[in-house]
């Protein structure tokens, strides 16, 4: 992209007010993980849950003199401003226009699942074949299409982009701005079902991308494969139709046994059988092989250049690691590959993180068809807009370009030099970014920095975190504000860690139980409003001198907490949140008090900044006449109290389930908990959420037990036969019970479960492993995530998962992935 202000307002018709010369070649469009400035425009998007408008000072702050607008803000002097009807149209239409003019051949993927691998293997596939463009990351919605079609510039020839939805009647909108000559529907599943009367309703949705395509590839399953042939064909019949999948009905499939490993797959190509090797063979992978197998044919490319092709495949890592570091260090590992598009999402990722100093580890860039001077440019130009303290260079391609960088620079042939050279142990109270290509194996430096070297982690996924408040919010008006409980170091993920990242994202509030929690926030500079459900006596001194919000619930604790306000010398109104029993009998005002407390309330220099209650049975159909009474006793008593106070404070009462069973009651602002890890006891909402955390260890030594022989202490397991034990690095003072020891409990291996045998020890346990083939030492074992679920190892240990999650060691290390 390349356009002045005056070529896209005529484009868009769109009005500018200032420099219409000015060039634009980049649109931001989150204020959070704008990477660079120059020539970069900030587009203000509006959408029925939020507007992007509220952050255009930001913007400003940071160095943009570009605005996108539908409204013009005039207090803010020395600003460009293209101001338009509404920012998505806007930025279709620009994205249609962009991509018409630039006449390349285009591939357009769609589905449910498979989409960003498949678009990773087509580009690994055909880059160094053809100049190519391709979606970053999962960009394939109504704003991610359009910005990754911006990316189009004239050395492209080939554009590989994802397409996706999640309403009806969105793909028309799609189509009209990106329309394939190559098409690709991958697996349909049940992502956004919910959102569609039937799966076939789902399917030709996704279908209308495709009508203009010469070829479309498509997952032959049967319900597809059917609606294909008689629905879809007889509309677009230009349109060359192959299916691909197991099932030999498929122009593309597999006709040999893919569990015998002894020999290669068979593959059958219409009329035509060859064999390839290939190593994964789960029925995921495959499937996605034989789509990539037919696309490349598409292109002519012969039998034996498609295996050379599969060879080089490399994993397709979509993730950035965060872990403590030492020297009170966050390292973030990017080590699983590196181009232009992931290096600018990692520098986009460092914007999330509140410390101001940061470093940087960068290796050479391989297999990029270009001139390394204008390479390393613009790869230079990226760092240098981060003001990086240091920056560590490894390879002999990008030393040569050292000049180009302004932050201190140190150069290095390999990463054992830099190892070598103790620079990086060094470092203090940064955060340090490892971004290399994979054979450099910077991950060593990871091994490093690393504060805990335990093989046993608790890893966090943050954009299922994101992904489960998002639905939850989508159950919401968009007015309706969100609370986070952080209580329990985030039971047990880490506080500061959550917090901080629901604070990039805009958390309305945070909750924690104790004084110490909200001040452990703000010393790492959390600033978001906290409020504190239990302050204690002892603490309300540290509660005023650190800004944190106490819960009020009785009459001892205002007046106490009110007589520290007064010591204090605030003269402000202190903002508090009065809490009304209603039921669970555990904390909070009862109906008698609240004229007494109505005329305290008003006597004192405070502020009720919220009014709410807690449902104890929100989560048990069987208690909802008890529910609706606690919500009634809520709604008499906070209005009467907002009646004698004479303003409006928030109101909130619903927590995780009460926010998906008694969304009618959501007031001004709800309380989200376990369900943003993932958990509901219902399965219809259990489907929507994604897991978030996954406890893994590894195999530290598999043992051949004889028939006789026992494992353990107390000898609680004797085998009857010969049986292969693993020994795990993981036991009950990492937070395993010992109640689930003795075949109790299972974890999982290789997607099978392996019953736990014997005694828990404090550091280790011991595994069945005679059932599971191809197991060996140093293999992953999951405690839970999957297979076993968090809610399975809960049931194992007779307990709840709150309890399971804040029952974890602090010496498990917590590995932050964003994908």
């Amino acid at each position: 992209m390349n356009y002045t202000i005056k070529q896209i307002a005529e484009i868009t018709n769109a009005k500018v007010i200032g420099d219409k010369n000015l060039i634009i070649k980049n649109i931001a469009f989150d204020s959070r993980i704008i990477y660079s400035t120059r020539n970069t425009a900030f587009i203000a998007i509006n959408t029925n849950k939020n507007s992007g408008e509220k952050f255009i000072d930001s913007v400003i702050d940071r160095g943009i003199n570009i605005i996108i607008s539908e409204h013009h803000y005039p207090q803010f002097e020395n600003i460009n401003w293209i101001i338009v009807k509404n920012s998505v149209e806007f930025l279709q239409k620009l994205a249609q226009y962009h991509f018409e003019s630039s006449h390349l051949q285009s591939i357009g993927i769609t589905g449910s699942n498979g989409k960003t691998i498949l678009k990773e293997w087509l580009y690994q596939c055909l880059w160094n074949e053809f100049p190519t463009v391709k979606s970053p990351k999962s960009f394939n919605s109504q704003i991610g299409l359009p910005l990754s079609l911006l990316q189009i510039n004239d050395s492209h020839k080939l554009g590989i982009f994802e397409v996706g939805i999640s309403m009806p009647n969105e793909m028309e909108k799609l189509e009209n701005i990106f329309h394939p000559k190559i098409g690709l529907l991958t697996h349909i599943g049940t992502a956004h079902l919910a959102n569609f009367q039937s799966e076939e309703e789902l399917i030709l949705e996704k279908l209308k991308l495709f009508k203009d395509s010469d070829t479309l590839f498509f997952n032959g399953t049967e319900q597809v494969y059917n609606l294909v042939y008689k629905t879809y064909s007889p509309k677009y019949s230009k349109t060359t139709l192959i299916s691909y999948g197991l099932d030999n009905v498929n122009n593309i499939s597999i006709i040999s046994d893919i569990r015998d490993r002894n020999q290669d797959i068979k593959i059958k190509y219409f009329h035509e059988e060859f064999s390839l090797k290939i190593n994964q063979r789960d029925e995921v992978t495959l499937t996605n092989v034989l789509a990539l197998i037919g696309i490349l044919k598409n292109f002519e490319f012969s039998n034996e250049k498609i295996q050379y092709k599969i060879d080089q495949l490399r994993s397709v890592e979509m993730r950035l690691e965060s872990i403590e570091g030492i020297k009170n260090n966050i390292v973030v590992n990017d080590s699983f590959n590196l181009d232009l598009d992931s290096l600018k999402t990692a520098l986009q990722f460092l914007n999330e993180y509140q410390k101001s100093k940061k470093s940087l580890v960068l290796t050479d860039i391989l297999g990029v068809n270009s001139n390394l001077k204008e390479l390393y440019d613009e790869v230079s130009d990226l760092v240098n807009e981060q003001k990086f303290d240091s920056v560590f260079l490894i390879g002999n391609e990008i030393s040569k370009f050292s000049e180009l960088f302004k932050s201190k620079t140190y150069t290095f042939i390999n990463t054992q030099e830099l190892i070598d050279s103790k620079h990086l142990i060094e470092i203090e109270n940064q955060i340090i970014l490892l971004k290399g290509a994979r054979k450099f194996e910077i991950e060593r430096l990871k091994d490093i920095l690393e504060l805990r070297k335990h093989d046993t982690v608790l890893e966090i996924n943050l954009n299922a975190l994101l992904h489960n408040i998002n639905y939850h919010k989508s159950l919401l008006k968009p007015t309706t504000k969100m609370m986070a409980m952080v209580k329990a170091n985030s039971y047990g993920l880490g506080s500061f860690e959550i917090s901080e990242f629901l604070q990039h994202h805009h958390i309305d509030y945070l909750g924690v139980a104790f004084v110490d929690e909200g001040v452990e926030l703000r010393k790492k500079g959390i600033t978001v409003p906290i409020v504190v459900m239990n302050p204690e006596q002892h603490s309300y001194e540290t509660v005023i001198q650190y800004n944190l919000e106490p819960e009020i619930y009785s009459f001892r604790v205002l007046e106490l907490f009110y007589e520290a306000v007064q010591k204090s010398g605030y003269d402000k109104k202190y903002p508090i949140h009065i809490k009304l029993e209603t039921g669970m009998h555990r904390l909070g005002f009862k109906d008698h008090e609240l004229d007494e407390l109505s005329k305290k309330l008003n006597k004192i220099n405070v502020k009720v900044k919220s009014i709410f209650s807690h449902l104890s049975s929100s989560d048990i159909p069987s208690e909802n006449e008890f529910t609706s009474k606690q919500l009634n006793i809520f709604e008499k008593n906070s209005t009467y109290l907002i009646e004698k106070i004479g303003y409006f404070p928030i109101r909130h009462v619903l927590n995780s389930s009460g926010i998906t069973n008694y969304t009618n009651h959501q007031y001004d602002m709800v309380r989200i908990g376990i369900g943003m890890l993932g958990e509901s006891q219902y399965s219809e909402i259990k489907k929507q959420l994604q897991p978030v955390v996954s406890f893994k260890t590894v195999i530290s030594q598999i043992s051949l037990v004889e028939n006789g022989e026992s494992v353990g202490y107390s000898r609680r397991f004797k085998a009857d036969k010969p049986t292969k034990i693993a020994t795990i690095p993981v036991g009950y003072a990492d937070g395993i019970p010992r109640l689930i020891g003795n075949e109790v409990g299972s974890v999982g291996i290789n997607k099978n479960l392996a019953p736990i045998v014997g005694s828990i020890c404090m550091d280790m346990m011991m595994i069945n492993i005679n059932h599971i083939p191809n197991v060996k030492e140093g293999d992953i074992v999951t405690i839970f995530n999957a297979k076993p679920s968090l809610r399975e190892f809960a049931d194992y240990c007779k307990t709840i998962t709150y309890e399971v999650l804040t029952s974890i060691s602090p010496r498990v290390k917590r590995i932050y992935v964003k994908d």
